[in-house]
């Protein structure tokens, strides 16, 4: 009896041992291998996940130069959990070249926030140039916890062309809550100009490596030797179609002015220069630990605005270089012939009760070219008066609409769409615009309310870019590439993939292109841009002045170059400086020349130091 009774104690024993056994190791298994959290705990303790941050792609000028490169910078990141408590916070303060409040408020988060965890990575200083970051790593082993990481910035090896390559910035949370997948809290991200538009190819791919690390943070070695790692992959060099030394030279002209420069090809649609006064040197906004107040000094120059983009975000009343664009609708619509004569007196007779408007004294425009010649204002008054009542004079609506109808074919009152994303769609006054506008008159508005339009001024508005797509329209004949400032990708080969592009065909006979344009020959040769004349080269030009109620008018010129076979449409638009004569137009005749001749002849070499030496800012702070 005894031995039975110690055979079952036994056996219980072994059941208690082997149940307590079962319990631990499905314990240690579910620790272990079924719940993530101690998993992941286990690997923040032995694996470091670094991520790999890629360079972003570079941008060229149309030959070749270089606009657009990285440096390298570095961030120091910390896990908190890893610190020593007994570091020598002293000299890590003098090895970043901080004070101890600048070292506590780098360090002490609110962890309580789902931002930070003490386990997990945050940065404590960024943006270190190499040489600090160089007497940072030689004690960095003296530190556990800190460790760095190496980031591409950009740098402008010149200082033109701010504006149209835009700056990048640190991502907002809210597109890091909209692509968590590709972005994360301290990345950068185009924000403006060629860098925000084409942010999905420079940006390139993250890589990611696997350290080992030992019971003291340590690192000590790849995981797997490496076998995990993703390298970064780079992001896509871009060829932009900007010629370097044009830009360059616009942006010297236009040193101490208001407003803007827009050169294009006119085959192509492939901007050459984008010139805003007042520009700024691009690398005032790399990423550096002065840029703070190199942004604020920007954006607190209200006099000047210099994060305002003229070329194409400023609206402006063309003035008169909308004439040629009337004369070839007039005559597309039989309203004109190439040959008419319309007398002009110095002023134009709106009704019988006397009221008239101005214009100057020339020769009498005997047809279209001679008006274009002259800028006579009664001949296009008469012209736009006659178009909004070609279905009568009690439905002007109707007229207007065929007149916009035709200014947007030409790319106006919308967007054009260059590939820049703050463009200004401009303003085209519509039929309903006007029906608001005088919902008070009982008989309607008519004709004579809008004669201005006929020159370019009342509520038209167009940005610089509108205007040189209209010159380099007029220089096609008839057809215009959506304007554009990127040609497209570099690939492996180092062969450029193009980026498509789209044509507009105006619908208006080419014959009336060029009777616009004999009489845009003669506004340089024997007209009002004399100044605008470059030996040797057939310039087709418009002044223009376009006014200004608070202040001196605007200077407003556009041309294409040669007349044959054109090589460059540009559009001038220069604030506060008069007549379109007297500054845009010697402007642009000097961009023409410097474009195609390379230099400016010695005959013309006065003109330059004058328009180098002209200040038209109002303010300067």
């Amino acid at each position: 009896m005894k031995e039975a009774a110690n055979r079952t104690r036994h056996l219980h024993i072994l059941i208690l041992v082997f149940t307590a056994a079962s319990i631990l190791v499905i314990k240690a298994a579910t620790i272990q291998l079924f719940n993530k959290n101690y998993l992941t705990a286990a690997q923040n303790t032995t694996i470091s996940e670094n991520i790999l941050h890629p360079a972003r792609g570079l941008i060229f000028d149309r030959d070749g130069k270089l606009l657009v490169v990285n440096k390298p910078a570095y961030d120091i990141k910390v896990i908190y959990k890893q610190l020593n408590p007994e570091m020598d916070t002293t000299l890590l303060c003098d090895l970043l070249q901080i004070d101890e409040s600048r070292f506590l408020k780098s360090i002490e988060k609110d962890f309580r926030s789902s931002r930070y965890s003490k386990s997990v990575p945050f940065t404590f200083m960024s943006n270190l140039s190499p040489e600090q970051y160089a007497v940072f790593q030689e004690h960095l082993f003296e530190f556990p916890g800190f460790f760095s990481e190496l980031r591409n910035v950009r740098a402008y090896p010149h200082e033109n062309a701010a504006h149209a390559l835009g700056y990048i910035s640190e991502v907002s949370k809210s597109v890091v809550e909209r692509e968590e997948s590709r972005y994360a809290p301290g990345d950068y991200i185009g924000v403006s100009g060629l860098e925000r538009t084409y942010e999905k190819h420079l940006r390139g791919e993250k890589g990611v490596e696997f350290l080992l690390k030992n019971n003291l943070g340590r690192q000590v070695g790849e995981l797997e030797n490496g076998k995990l790692n993703v390298d970064p992959e780079k992001g896509k060099d871009l060829v932009s179609t900007l010629d370097l030394d044009l830009q360059s030279y616009g942006e010297e002209l236009f040193g101490n002015k208001l407003g803007g420069i827009v050169a294009i090809e006119p085959a192509t649609g492939e901007v050459l220069a984008m010139v805003s006064g007042k520009t700024y040197d691009p690398n005032l906004l790399s990423i550096n630990q002065n840029r703070g107040r190199a942004f604020e000094q920007l954006l607190n120059d209200t006099l000047n605005k210099p994060f305002h983009d003229r070329t194409v975000m400023a609206k402006y009343p063309p003035g008169s270089i909308i004439k040629p664009i009337l004369a070839m609708i007039a005559m597309q619509e039989g309203i004109c012939e190439a040959d008419r004569t319309i007398y002009c007196n110095g002023s134009y007779a709106v009704n019988s009760k006397g009221f008239s408007q101005g214009c100057h004294q020339h020769a009498t425009p005997y047809d279209v070219q001679t008006a274009i010649q002259h800028s006579c204002n009664s001949y296009f008054y008469q012209l736009i008066r006659e178009l909004i009542e070609i279905n009568g004079y009690s439905k002007p609506g109707e007229g207007l609409k065929i007149y916009n109808d035709y200014l947007r074919a030409f790319g106006l009152g919308d967007q054009l769409g260059i590939d820049i994303s703050s463009e200004s769609k401009g303003f085209i006054p519509t039929p309903e615009f006007y029906d608001n506008l005088y919902d008070d008159v009982i008989t309607g508005w008519k004709s004579t309310y809008v004669l201005s339009l006929g020159v370019g001024q009342g509520e038209m508005q167009l940005s610089t870019l509108q205007m040189a797509n209209l010159a380099a329209a007029i220089a096609n004949r008839g057809y215009f590439i959506t304007p554009h400032m990127i040609k497209g990708s570099i690939n492996d080969n180092l062969e450029t993939n193009p980026f498509p592009i789209s044509k507009k065909t105006i619908p208006i006979d080419k014959e009336y292109f060029e009777v616009s344009i004999e009489g845009m020959e003669r506004v340089v040769t024997a007209g009002t841009a004399r100044n605008a004349y470059v030996p040797g080269i057939a310039v087709c030009g418009k002044t223009g002045t376009s006014q200004n109620p608070h202040g001196k008018d605007h200077s407003v010129f556009f041309a294409f170059a040669p007349k044959e076979n054109p090589k460059i449409a540009i559009a001038v638009f220069v604030e506060n400086a008069g007549w379109g004569s007297d500054y845009a137009a010697p402007i642009a005749g000097l961009m023409i020349e410097k474009y195609i001749q390379g230099s400016i002849s010695p005959e013309k070499q006065w003109m330059e130091d004058r328009m180098m030496n002209l200040n038209t800012q109002v303010n300067t702070p």
